[in-house]
């Protein structure tokens, strides 16, 4: 295995060192606060499984399952990352400043997912406590089976969102192809504008609420009415 190549072991660099190299030394104990990752070149599972609070700056594209499982740690990604950043996270941030490819922060239970740019397909698949704040636009089956959580998308929002929604919140500032099974638009009441206001911050994106439209759950699917038992 090549040795990480390292500038007062601050910088890990990829283009002389492998992936699992790297992700070893972000994961040892003496790993240093901040961090900066060069050359990724599209490297898949970058950045996976960390579990201190430390914060790392990716420069470039990052391929398939960058800062999965991530707790803790701030996760930045300066370039476009592939499919299922982010996924299962538990807590920390993960940042993305371009585009995300399909299943952006599936599955996470924690933290705060930020993408600048456009999500593609299935965007917070199965959310379970995460929130995830989009600039763009989001593909379509995003948040499907989302249980909890929050979604925040600055842009357009593809068909089917919110099919077979649990309890996650929904807010879309632009327009919706189509609502899947159970999810319906809700009134925006002053406790939604004010948790989506601290979203926007905390996000970094200067936006109003009140141009905003909140989706949830009918709750129509998934309760079990004993007198229907029968047709179960």
């Amino acid at each position: 295995m090549a040795p990480v190549a390292t500038t007062e072991a601050t910088v890990l660099n990829l283009e002389t060192s492998s992936t699992r190299a790297v992700n070893e030394r972000l994961t040892s104990p003496e790993v240093p606060k901040t961090v900066t990752v060069t050359g990724p070149q599209g490297a898949h599972a970058l950045a996976c499984g960390l579990d201190s609070d430390i914060d790392v700056t990716i420069e470039g594209h990052v391929g398939y399952y960058c800062a999965g499982m991530n707790q803790h740690a701030t996760v930045t990604v300066t370039g476009n990352a592939g499919v299922g950043v982010a996924e299962n996270m538990m807590s920390g941030t993960v940042h993305v400043k371009g585009d995300a490819s399909q299943s952006a922060g599936a599955t996470a239970h924690g933290g705060l997912l930020v993408i600048d740019g456009n999500a593609a397909a299935r965007c917070g698949i199965s959310m379970k406590g995460i929130d995830i704040v989009v600039g763009g636009n989001i593909g379509h089956m995003s948040a499907f089976m989302g249980q909890a959580g929050r979604l925040v998308v600055l842009g357009d929002a593809g068909e089917a969102l919110g099919d077979s929604l649990y309890e996650a919140r929904i807010y879309v500032r632009g327009t919706v192809a189509s609502l899947g099974a159970d999810c319906i638009k809700k009134e925006m009441r002053e406790e939604h504008l004010t948790e989506l206001r601290e979203l926007l911050d905390l996000a970094g994106f200067d936006a109003d609420p009140s141009e905003f439209t909140r989706y949830g759950s009918a709750r129509k699917l998934y309760n079990f009415h004993v007198d229907n038992a029968s047709a179960y």
